[in-house]
C-alpha cells in the first residue's frame, strides 16, 4: 500500500509544464501520452485498493459494534449478579468482559488505522483523478499547438518551452500556448481545492460516526433501546 501510495504521490507532484515543454523539445506527445498511461494504471490499482480498505472499516465497524454490545451486555448482568448477591457468577463475568474490552480496544485500534489508510487512499484517488483529466484535456490542444507551430516553422525556429512559444510573435502560437499555461495552473488549484473539501468531508463524516457511537452507548445504559 505504501509503494503504491509513493507512486500516486510521485504522479501527483509531477511537473505539468516541464512534461510539455519535453513534448515541444521533441516535437512528440509521447512523454505526455506515457504520463497519461501511468496515471491509469495506477488510478486502477488506487480504486481497487480503496475498495479493499473501504470493506476492511466496514467489516471492523461491524466486528466493533458487536463487541460493543456484548460489552454492554456484561456490564449490567455484573450488576444483576452483584444485586442478587451471586459474587461468583459476577467475578466470572467480569472476567470476560475485561477480555472483551480487550478485543473492543483492538478493534478501535484497528478501525483509527483503516479509516486513515482510506482516507490517504481516497484523497490520492482524487488528486490523480483531476490530473488525468487535466492531460487528457491538454494533451489535444498541445497537438494541435505542435501542428499550428510545424506549419509556421519559419516563426517559430526552436520550441523549447510554452515560454518560448508564449514569445514567438506570433499571435495564433501566443493564444494557444497562454490557454495551456492558464488551464495547468487552474487544473492545479482545483486539485488542492477537491482535496481539501474530501478531507473536511472525511472529518464531517468520522466525527458524526464518533458522535452516533457515543449517543447509543448512553442509549443502552439508559436502556432507551
Amino acid at each position: 500500500m505504501a509503494s503504491l501510495l509513493e507512486k500516486v504521490q510521485t504522479l501527483i507532484s509531477a511537473n505539468l509544464h516541464y512534461l510539455v515543454d519535453q513534448a515541444l523539445q521533441s516535437n512528440s506527445l509521447a512523454v505526455i501520452d506515457q504520463y497519461i498511461r501511468q496515471v491509469e494504471d495506477n488510478l486502477e490499482d488506487l480504486e481497487d485498493a480503496a475498495a479493499t480498505v473501504g470493506g476492511e472499516v466496514k467489516s471492523i465497524k461491524r466486528k466493533l459494534a458487536e463487541y460493543e454490545q456484548k460489552e454492554a451486555e456484561l456490564d449490567r448482568a455484573i450488576d444483576a449478579f452483584l444485586m442478587e448477591g451471586n459474587e461468583e457468577m459476577a467475578a466470572a463475568a467480569q472476567s470476560r468482559l475485561n477480555s472483551v474490552q480487550r478485543l473492543v480496544a483492538t478493534y478501535q485500534e484497528q478501525l483509527e488505522r483503516q479509516e486513515k489508510e482510506f482516507r490517504k487512499l481516497l484523497d490520492a484517488k482524487v488528486k490523480l483523478e483531476a490530473r488525468l483529466q487535466t492531460m487528457r484535456q491538454e494533451r489535444e490542444e498541445l497537438q494541435a499547438l505542435l501542428e499550428l507551430a510545424k506549419s509556421k516553422e519559419t516563426t517559430v525556429k526552436a520550441m523549447k518551452s510554452l515560454d518560448d512559444l508564449m514569445g514567438a510573435g506570433d499571435s495564433d502560437i501566443s493564444r494557444i500556448a497562454e490557454s495551456i499555461y492558464a488551464r495547468l495552473d487552474k487544473a492545479s488549484t482545483a486539485s488542492e481545492m477537491r482535496a481539501a473539501s474530501l478531507d473536511e468531508q472525511m472529518d464531517r463524516v468520522l466525527d458524526r460516526s464518533a458522535i452516533d457511537n457515543q449517543l447509543a452507548e448512553r442509549k443502552k445504559k439508559l436502556g432507551l433501546e
